[in-house]
């Protein structure tokens, strides 16, 4: 990782030498954690724009090439030949299992599908028409106060029990707090099902029929869940290792990503698509919000296009238009008016000079909504699908960041542009 080259920085005519440091692919970076000691500066990066926050192994991001790997493989080969619990393992071990790996790894999962039954119970403390990423974060929380057995960060087996507990429940949660808003009884886990195909077991299943998942629309379900399984040190992600460097339990590091992930900029972002979609409503009303949305005095903008990071095609968009495909295709839906309308945008947008100047690619948003709603999943759920896929993503950087010798704890420093230091008026003198 180290390199010879150094840069130089002159503040008021004293040059001052930093360490280059390269890493295995992208850009290098200019190790700076001497610069305040050595100048009595900070820098000045809102939204951490041009910093990296840590070194990391897992996800790597070219935004320029639209390319997207996790722990090397290009998301598009893992979408097509592995399923999510092998995803799983490789973000979180760093390589494929092979088959025995794998057989032991679901195994380890599924034995944790289940949750306290005293969970159910406080879950009723909700109202019944809460948001589901307000029960997620509680329920995720609280998970902590069941679990003492998985809390010491400091014991690889506990890190460990904690890791599989959470991917195990995620599904299980996520369910319990559909099946409450709609006032129908909990499902249990079906261990015989595949983590998707239980998933929608949990979700769409009732105690009085059975119910058995489509292959197809569980294989849609599980494209989901590795294309969002991780995406570096997005916000969210962020989020979990900031609250993982004060020592915080892994569920309590978890509920924070997911608060953080309910906002509608970050996961929240394919629920705001699927409403754009339907205020414009109607093929022939394209034109007109595509021109609204180049006017900056108008407040429309047009969701599921540009990334922050990607100024490509996002690889994510390419394989949930193929998997919104299938799915249509499956339930029947090939004249879904959403459906149709989305194609229409999405060509004129890709034709139009201004989007191609810009770069306002179609990003993975502008289909997953489609394609969830597709599945009967509703419109409030869509994050706590996010937040199910992202766990392991969540827990491959927390636990990354535990074994960092070099981590601290996070601490930004501010650039204060508050009043000098004055003297406090009593209280006839204040105005």
């Amino acid at each position: 990782m180290s390199s010879n080259r150094i840069a130089t920085l002159t503040i008021d005519g004293i040059t001052t030498e930093f360490p280059m440091v390269d890493g295995n692919i992208g850009p290098s970076v200019i190790d700076i954690r001497a610069l305040y000691a050595k100048t009595g500066a900070f820098t000045f990066d809102p939204g951490f724009m041009s910093t990296a926050s840590c070194k990391s192994s897992i996800t790597y991001i070219d935004g320029d090439k639209g390319e997207l790997l996790y722990r090397g493989y290009p998301i598009e080969q893992l979408a097509e030949h592995c399923d999510f619990m092998e995803v799983c393992y490789l973000l979180k071990k760093g390589e494929l299992p092979n088959a025995a790996q794998k057989g032991a790894w679901v195994k380890s999962i599924k034995e944790q599908t289940m949750v306290h039954e005293q969970i159910t119970r406080f879950m009723q403390g909700f109202r019944r028409d809460s948001h589901p990423m307000a029960v997620l974060v509680g329920l995720v929380g609280a998970l902590s106060a069941f679990y003492h057995d998985s809390l010491d960060i400091n014991d690889p087996e506990h890190r460990l029990l904690a890791a599989t507990r959470l991917i195990g429940k995620m599904p299980t949660i996520v369910a319990m707090s559909y099946k409450y808003s709609m006032g129908e009884p909990q499902m249990y886990p079906r261990n015989s099902l595949d983590y998707s195909s239980n998933f929608m077991h949990m979700m769409f299943g009732t105690p009085c029929e059975n119910y058995e998942p489509n292959p197809v629309l569980a294989r849609a379900l599980d494209r989901i869940l590795i294309l969002h399984a991780d995406h570096e040190q997005n916000a969210s992600t962020s989020t979990v290792r900031l609250a993982g460097s004060s020592g915080a339990n892994p569920f309590a590091c978890i509920a924070a990503g997911i608060a953080c992930l309910w906002g509608p900029a970050h996961g929240g972002a394919n629920e705001a698509c699927l409403k754009m979609l339907e205020e414009i409503g109607d093929v022939s009303r394209v034109p007109e919000f595509i021109k609204r949305a180049k006017d900056k005095s108008d407040p429309f903008k047009l969701m599921g296009f540009g990334h922050r990071v990607y100024k490509n095609f996002d690889p994510r968009a390419k394989l949930m238009r193929v998997t919104c495909h299938e799915v249509l295709n499956e339930l029947g839906l090939n004249n879904d008016p959403l459906f149709k309308l989305a194609l229409e945008l999405e060509r004129i947008a890709l034709e139009d000079e201004y989007f191609i100047e810009k770069k306002l690619y179609p990003n993975v948003d502008f289909y997953s909504g489609i394609v969830q709603k597709a599945l009967g999943i509703p419109t409030q759920l869509f994050t706590g699908i996010f937040a199910m896929a992202r766990t392991i993503g969540w827990i491959a950087q927390w636990h990354e960041m535990i074994g960092d010798p070099d981590q601290k704890i996070g601490r930004p420093r501010q650039l204060y542009t508050g009043s000098m230091r004055r003297d406090v008026p009593s209280m006839d003198q204040r105005k």
